[in-house]
């Protein structure tokens, strides 16, 4: 089954809206985990408006899980990477000032930038995944990077499910069906929700794991976290 990762970064946004430590991202973690959680991710960005560098060093000392740190592979980010040790890291393209992830890697016009850093996170012994578009070339150029995993970015995938499923997944089937083929790993990750993940890992049954966020918090508010996990759980059943 695929495995269901927590990104926690919205938490952490409402605590710094009022400062001090409510809610408590480290406990709000912890509560994933028990509540059925495979995974917690954060995404540790520069000017620190929802995940800070301090929770990240935090959280590894709590988190049993798989511990996913995103985030551009900047000199900061590997300093993070280096002194936590994470189960893996996700590479994005984001430029710091950047709201959400909004773009995959080009994988060939920057492979010349992506390739050591890759290099470097997987001596470290973490596994390696770099956030791509549902295109075959980027995939191929991806693996020829040496990258563990790609994750797919699912935003235009959402924003077309509703009109038309088949039609939205159609460029993920294709680019899920070259990763499995060429041995890499399938992670995917943005605008997921309880309306179009189910059908995703139905129709692309191979996807290691999605890290799900802010429609994951939103439902809580309404069902709770431990319910809204559970709910994400039962989607991910196929």
């Amino acid at each position: 089954m695929t495995k269901l990762s927590v990104n926690i970064n919205k938490v952490a946004t409402i605590r710094n809206a009022r400062g001090g430590n409510n809610p408590n991202v480290v406990q709000v973690a912890l509560d994933a985990e028990r509540f059925g959680a495979q995974g917690i991710t954060v995404h540790p960005r520069p000017d620190e408006r929802h995940i800070t560098t301090q929770d990240v060093y935090d959280l590894k000392k709590v988190v049993t899980t798989e511990f996913n740190i995103e985030g551009f592979p900047d000199e900061r980010f590997m300093k993070i990477l280096s002194d936590v040790r994470p189960e893996q890291a996700t590479l994005v393209p984001d430029p710091p000032d950047a709201i959400t992830s909004n773009a995959g890697w080009d994988t060939i016009g920057r492979a010349d930038e992506l390739r050591p850093l890759i290099e470097q996170i997987k001596a470290m012994g973490i596994r390696v995944s770099i956030f791509v578009e549902p295109e075959i070339e980027m995939i191929e150029g991806a693996h020829a990077l040496g990258t563990d995993r790609i994750e797919l970015y699912t935003e235009m995938y959402a924003t077309s499910f509703k009109s038309d499923p088949a039609k939205a997944i159609a460029k993920y089937a294709e680019a899920a069906a070259k990763a499995h083929e060429l041995g890499l790993g399938i992670n995917a990750g943005h605008d997921l929700d309880l309306d179009n993940l189910n059908y995703l890992v139905k129709t692309i049954p191979n996807i290691d794991e999605v890290s799900i966020g802010h429609a994951l918090i939103c439902d809580a508010l309404y069902y709770g976290l431990e319910n809204t996990i559970q709910l994400y759980l039962r989607a991910l059943k196929i």
